[in-house]
């Protein structure tokens, strides 16, 4: 007798010889612990049994548990495991809450069924998915609707500090908060808000490779702080858990001293692998800011991140991934960020000018449309831009605040700048408005620079209109430092205008005419550009630096700001040894004063401020009697002084690194 099949149940046993190898019975696939907290959130992946093992054998990690093969959180290749030959092995993998469960599934992959046109975007094949040899029971978090992410920000008012978080199901969550630890007895409610797949506006971001439900995401607003003391706060409620206790020092404006570690470019690391290369070097970053905020202590500090905050590009986790691995910074000291192209850009983007070259706006916010950015942060102002699609609106594009002696502006430069624009408007009255007396020092800050000399021609057009449009009102209005990211490097400008140093000497002013330019995108993204080569040997990596660039090099790191009324200091802190590498430092113009008395007058001479002091007469005439006795002692202490003050002044030798 001959047995029928229907054509509907011979696919669906061939679809289950693909996903299911003969020998899953014998592969058995192990976890430990199966419940996780945030405080012991690695699991122990173990397995046995694997005949034959390959190098090319995998483990996939799956969230929610029902994804399909091909749609892996990440991966691991058994051969990360000692004794991976003998067939079995065991991996250790932290996990961040997805507020979804986790499974894990080992792979056989061949090499006859390597796919080279499927592959992640460095050009690796991603793994196959053919024969699966075993799956594991499920991994959950405790209390998986409990706070997570926190990151505290500025609002538009010095006494207060706003906090953000995630939780699960957007159940009522309070903020408690006071001056001592052991009585929280402030309390505030928090706002929600969520977006959804509709929301994306392209692949993956919208597609079911790369969306995963982000929770919902919380925002209370701690109120009537009194300046510069230390706060205590948790997050959260009753009903679905409390974060831990943590504490912040509130904004002093009137202190005389101001902090920050300002960077670009940073990403997030993962434990795995995943279909866009992660930034291993943002774990350094992270750990030497943690450890200047330990040596700070009770000072009012902050984080500038100045666009391509995460690197999502589309797939949700890593937003999930970022947030974890800032909070031991982000739940202690305000963390602010500008928009990025790898936050936003795609090819349908209102703002798309018909100059911008091939690639300056393409696909590069992996079809987020600025949504997860614009809604996980909440920044100073109420900047927004239409996203055109019916999506929220694009937000924190452009806003400002002082903090001590320095007043902070942050710009867009994925949206419109142009003169005229609503932003370019806010940029020149804002400029025009800050008192020098009350912060005498100007930080303006965005993503894709003014000026770099790395060989990025896509940007020029966009460079030329900031340029045309942008540096007028810098150089008019005194800016101080104009900090960029983007070029996944470190360089520093001399003070520039239309690409001309006012000044190259050792001493600048913040009110010299023309801004110090920085370019900080080193904080984690590995991908470099070569310098400008030069226009006759266009193909050589050589690597020609023009006068007008005072260092650059490409030590991954950060930049830590300090600032009195007198003196602005930006040192750039690599993380290979968490030593400082360069330094500029740039004089206010403002003078301490004594009894009194000035003891120094300011005089401006070439368009630069000099300091020269003040000799009262009498003091000329003693000169004037005991000179001609004390001339040989004078003339070698003059001539002595001058030579170690020269020293002193030289700038930390220029540095060219080739890639």
């Amino acid at each position: 007798m001959v047995s029928h099949i229907t054509p509907p149940l011979l696919a669906l046993l061939l679809l289950l010889s693909c996903q299911v190898s003969p020998s899953l019975s014998r592969v058995s696939l192990t976890v430990s612990p199966t419940t996780l907290t945030p405080t012991s959130r690695t699991v122990t992946v173990r397995w046995k049994g694997v005949d034959s093992p390959s190098e090319l054998d995998w483990l996939g990690i799956y969230s929610p548990p029902n994804s399909p093969n091909d749609e892996f959180i990440g991966y691991v290749f058994l051969n990360a495991s000692d004794g991976w030959r003998s067939g079995s092995g065991s991996v250790d993998i932290p996990l961040v809450n997805l507020r979804s469960n986790y499974v894990f599934r080992v792979f056989r992959w061949t090499r006859d069924e390597v796919n080279y046109h499927h592959h992640d975007h460095d050009n690796n094949p991603l793994p196959g998915i053919r024969h699966r040899l075993a799956v594991s029971e499920e991994v959950r978090f405790e209390a998986a609707t409990g706070p997570d992410q926190i990151h505290l920000s500025f609002t538009d008012r010095e006494d207060e500090m706003r906090v953000m978080f995630v939780t699960a199901d957007g159940a009522e969550s309070l903020v408690s908060y006071g001056l001592d630890s052991a009585k929280l007895d402030q309390i505030v409610g928090t706002a929600v808000t969520k977006y959804e797949r509709k929301d994306m506006c392209d692949f993956p971001a919208n597609s079911s490779i790369g969306w995963r439900d982000p929770g919902f995401i919380h925002d209370g607003v701690m109120k009537n702080l009194e300046k510069g003391k230390r706060y205590y706060y948790t997050v959260g409620s009753d009903a679905g858990g409390w974060s831990r206790v943590h504490s912040f020092i509130s904004r002093d404006n009137d202190s005389n001293q101001t902090v920050a570690f300002l960077f670009g470019d940073m990403g997030a690391y993962t434990p795995y692998s995943t279909f866009y290369r992660i930034q291993d070097e943002s774990r350094s970053t992270v750990k030497w800011i943690l450890r200047d905020i330990e040596a700070f202590g009770d000072k009012p500090m902050f984080v500038s991140h100045i666009g391509d905050i995460s690197y999502a590009r589309g797939f949700a986790w890593i937003w999930d991934e970022f947030f974890n691995q800032i909070e031991p910074i982000a739940s202690r000291i305000p963390y602010h960020v500008c928009i990025g192209n790898h936050e936003y850009d795609w090819p349908l983007q209102p703002w798309l000018p018909d100059w911008a070259s091939y690639g300056v706006y393409g696909k590069d916010g992996g079809g987020e449309c600025g949504v997860p950015y614009s809604l996980r942060f909440k920044m100073p102002g109420n900047s927004s831009f239409p996203t055109g699609t019916g999506s929220p609106d694009t937000q924190n594009l452009y806003y400002s605040f002082d903090a001590g002696v320095v007043h902070f502006l942050y710009m867009s430069t994925e949206t419109d700048f142009l003169r005229g624009s609503d932003q370019y408007n806010f940029i020149k009255t804002d400029l025009e408005r800050v008192n020098r007396d009350k912060t005498p020092f100007i930080v303006v800050q965005g993503h894709r620079p003014m000026y770099t000399t790395s060989n990025e021609l896509r940007d020029a057009p966009l460079r030329g209109r900031m340029l045309e449009h942008l540096e007028p009102l810098l150089v008019e209005n005194n800016v101080t430092l104009a900090l960029w990211g983007h070029v996944h490097r470190y360089e520093r400008f001399c003070p520039i205008r239309n690409f001309r140093c006012v000044n190259v000497t050792s001493n600048f002013t913040s009110k010299g005419g023309a801004p110090v330019h920085v370019v900080i995108g080193m904080a984690g993204q590995d991908w470099q550009p070569i310098w400008e080569p030069r226009p006759d040997h266009t193909n050589v990596p050589i690597f020609p630096q023009p006068e007008r660039s005072m260092y650059r090099g490409g030590e991954f790191g950060y930049t830590r700001l300090i600032a009195t009324r007198e003196k602005l200091t930006l040192s750039y802190i690599g993380n290979h040894d968490g030593q400082v590498h360069d330094v500029v430092e740039i004089l206010s113009g403002h003078v301490m004063k004594s009894g009194g008395e000035d003891e120094e007058k300011i005089m401006k001479s070439d368009g630069d401020m000099q300091v020269e002091p003040i000799i009262p007469w009498y003091v000329k005439a003693a000169s004037v009697l005991i000179v001609g006795v004390l001339v040989g002692y004078a003339l070698g202490f003059v001539t002595r002084r001058r030579r170690d003050s020269l020293e002193q002044a030289q700038w930390t030798p220029v540095k060219s690194e080739e890639m």
